[in-house]
């Protein structure tokens, strides 16, 4: 069994889930939750195509105690942490993180950066990879911070898989405020008490489902 991962920032969590043999790997950071409530349903999705096995994973954090008290982070949840090698299992990706001046948060980065020795064997090369993330306002990097976490996947030859608009009457949603976009699943975290909404966690669900299927078509047929 391989596997499929999924990372936000807001809580280093990474999803994995695996087919007969493929398996997806959601991997995310997250610091206050908005991410990790967004992987749990990209894991659900994945989980709902047939023969697969969606695991969630966080990525470590890098700051200490004091600081994150002060900063009236919670608790971080009970996902197990990720190591560069768990990702080496994975058929897949989907990860997830905060944005931060509109890029990744620095705890995702971090990992990312310590993943030299499968750069340098490519072991990640070809396979699929989705990015979902959390920003506190409408400007504040719904695009951006996506783009810019491509290159991470660029360098390790993994195959970039944005939803478009495969979401459907829910990409066009002008009523409502509304996260996400074309590169993927997103929230909108405004001072910290705003949740995902159920649009958003429907979009969610859908990229999870959407990537895993994208995941075992290229698995081949010992996926199906």
């Amino acid at each position: 069994m391989r596997a499929f991962a999924f990372c936000d920032d807001l809580m280093r969590r990474c999803i994995q889930w695996s087919l007969t043999s493929v398996v997806e790997c959601n991997r995310y950071y997250s610091m206050y939750g908005h991410v990790e409530k967004l992987a749990q349903e990209i894991r659900k999705g994945a989980a709902s195509v047939d023969g697969v096995d969606a695991k969630l994973w966080q990525v470590p954090e890098t700051l200490p105690e004091d600081v994150l008290s002060k900063m009236s982070a919670p608790p971080k949840r009970d996902a197990p942490l990720i190591t560069p090698n768990d990702l080496a299992e994975a058929d897949g990706f989907v990860f997830g993180f905060p944005t931060r001046f509109g890029m990744m948060a620095a705890q995702f980065k971090a990992f990312l950066d310590s993943t030299g020795g499968l750069w340098r064997t490519q072991q990640l090369a070809g396979k699929p990879a989705g990015i979902f993330y959390s920003t506190g306002s409408q400007g504040g990097g719904q695009e951006t911070t996506a783009l810019t976490a491509i290159t991470q996947l660029v360098h390790h030859g993994m195959i970039f898989v944005p939803i478009g608009y495969t979401f459907g009457a829910g990409m066009f949603e002008m009523e409502k405020v509304k996260g996400g976009s074309p590169y993927g699943a997103g929230t909108f975290a405004g001072d910290g008490s705003r949740q995902p909404t159920e649009l958003e966690l429907e979009q969610a669900f859908h990229q999870g489902k959407y990537i895993a299927a994208i995941s075992k078509k290229l698995k081949g047929p010992a996926a199906a």
